[in-house]
Formats: structure tokens, C-alpha cells, sequence
């Protein structure tokens, strides 16, 4: 189910000294080779407070300072104070974490697999191993894709959370693979939260299908489940903020602190299909 919420409803509470990011809003609502891991060989109780599977764009449309930031901010994320405190405050006090990065609907590559992060040590040690790959870059846009691929993750994970939750980042609309709203809808269906950082850091430009308004095409065609929310990045000097922010939100499993309606007869505001159309019409294909 989607929700819609107001931004002081998800905000993290004095959990940033350092200020606000550029928005934050909570609307509405090719599987990877590897040996799955059934139910019954995962602890009978949780061992940690979330699966977060961090789906990293690097499609072309991304430059490669974007893409620097990007990085850097998921690292420094990561070893910040607020982020381990925010850990600490969760019953196990861990977390599992995965990271990769997205392109086309056949284009994935798992920088990090699944890491315990517990404290000070395996912090630093999973973002180092972040910054220290190679940035690379691909063709066409496929969030679709990063979803369906970040599905049998959680299978193969061998830490059992209380939440499971892709968290998306990029730049724009699905271009290729399956509709969105399609494998966003499955795996909502499967208990999965799907949260989004749309990237609007440049005006929208020909060249690179970028779209206007993407904050509500992730808002209403790509985030879904209870407590999903969006972090819009429209500054690059927010870039590192907002990626802290939106994983503080996740660690801390921040929902709605008060009632509100769902908006299931609600109709996009963008259409959900935009990237096919405009590619289309440019590409005729």
C-alpha cells in the first residue's frame, strides 16, 4: 500500500546537526545467478534490524562528478556519527547491507555483498570498499531492472531483518526492461519497502531523458510500501546530505507518526511510462 505524508511526518528528528536537504516526501504507495537460501537455514528470529539493498544508478545520463558524489556520499553516510547512533538505536543494533550498481535491465553489478554493520569498524570497512572501486558507467535506465534484481538478494541473504528495503537513487525515468510499476507492485506484494532519492541536480536536457517533476514520478511510480518515502536531491552541495538523511530514515525505520490516508484511487502525476514513450519517439524503438 501507498501512503501519502506530509514532510515533517518523516523527517529524523535532530538527527542531523547540520541542517535540512532539498525535500523529503512520503506519497503513495533478470534475477542475479546464486544459490538461494530457503527460509528454514535463516535464524527463527531476526539477527538484524534491516535488509537495506542499496540500487545505485550509473547510467550515462549520470556525469562522473555525480557519480563521484554519489560514492562518496554513501561512504561517508555510512562512518557518520548520526549513522551509528541511529544503528545502536535499533533491538539488534545491526544491520545488513548490499550494494550495487544499475543500468539497463541486464546491466547490474554488486559492489558490495551482503556486510554486517555493527559499529565503528564494519562501517569503515564497507565504505571503504565503496569508494575504493572504480566508477563506471553505462547505457539506458532500467529501475525496473534494479528492482527485479534486488528481489532473490534477500533469499541469498543469510541475515534475517525486521524490514526489507531497496533504496533507489537516480536521474531518471525507467527507459528499459519491464514497467516500473509493474516490479515495483511485486515486490511490494512480497513485503519489500521500496524508497527513492531522485537525482535533479541539472535542468532537464535532450540528450540525457531526463524529465521534469522525476521527484513525483519516483513519488508515484516507484516507492511503495508502509513508510516509503522519497529524499529529493536538487543541489549538488545537498548531495551527501541527502544520501545521509534517507539512510538515517531507513536505519531509525521511521513511520508515520500520526494517521493517515491512503491514496490508492489516486492517479499519477506523471506518467508512469514516460521514459518508453520519450525513447520512442526519439529512437523509435
Amino acid at each position: 500500500m501507498r501512503w501519502y505524508v506530509s514532510i515533517g511526518v518523516v523527517l529524523v528528528a535532530g538527527a542531523l546537526a547540520g541542517g535540512d536537504v532539498a525535500s523529503f516526501a512520503a506519497p503513495n504507495p533478470a534475477n542475479r545467478p546464486g544459490q538461494q537460501l530457503s527460509a528454514a537455514n535463516k535464524d527463527a528470529h531476526p539477527t538484524v534490524d534491516v535488509e537495506l539493498v542499496l540500487a545505485v544508478d550509473v547510467s550515462y545520463s549520470m556525469d562522473l562528478d555525480e557519480l563521484a558524489l554519489q560514492r562518496e556520499g554513501y561512504a561517508q553516510a555510512i562512518v557518520s556519527k548520526e549513522f551509528l547512533q541511529a544503528l545502536k538505536s535499533g533491538p539488534n543494533g545491526r544491520i545488513a547491507i548490499t550494494y550495487f550498481e544499475w543500468a539497463a535491465s541486464t546491466d547490474q553489478k554488486i559492489i558490495i555483498p551482503w556486510r554486517v554493520i555493527d559499529g565503528p569498524e564494519t562501517a569503515d570497512a564497507v565504505a571503504n570498499e565503496i569508494v575504493k572501486t572504480p566508477i563506471r558507467r553505462a547505457s539506458r535506465t532500467s529501475i525496473s531492472g534494479a528492482i527485479n534484481f534486488a528481489m532473490p538478494l534477500f533469499e541469498e541473504n543469510p541475515h534475517r531483518g525486521l524490514r526489507r528495503v531497496i533504496d533507489i537513487s537516480g536521474d531518471g525515468p525507467n527507459n528499459n526492461g519491464m514497467p516500473v510499476t509493474v516490479a515495483r507492485d511485486a515486490a511490494i506484494e512480497k513485503g519489500v519497502i521500496i524508497n527513492g532519492l531522485p537525482i535533479m541536480v541539472k535542468e532537464p536536457s535532450y540528450s540525457t531523458m531526463d524529465i521534469d517533476n522525476l521527484d513525483f514520478y519516483y513519488e508515484d511510480c516507484v516507492i511503495g510500501g508502509p513508510g516509503s518515502f522519497v529524499v529529493t536531491i536538487k543541489e549538488r552541495e545537498k548531495f551527501k546530505e541527502a544520501i545521509r538523511t534517507k539512510l538515517l530514515l531507513e536505519i531509525a525505520g521511521r513511520t508515520p507518526e500520526r494517521p493517515v490516508v491512503p491514496a490508492a484511487g489516486r492517479e499519477p502525476r506523471v506518467n508512469c511510462m514516460i521514459g518508453e514513450k520519450i525513447w520512442q519517439d526519439r529512437w523509435g524503438r
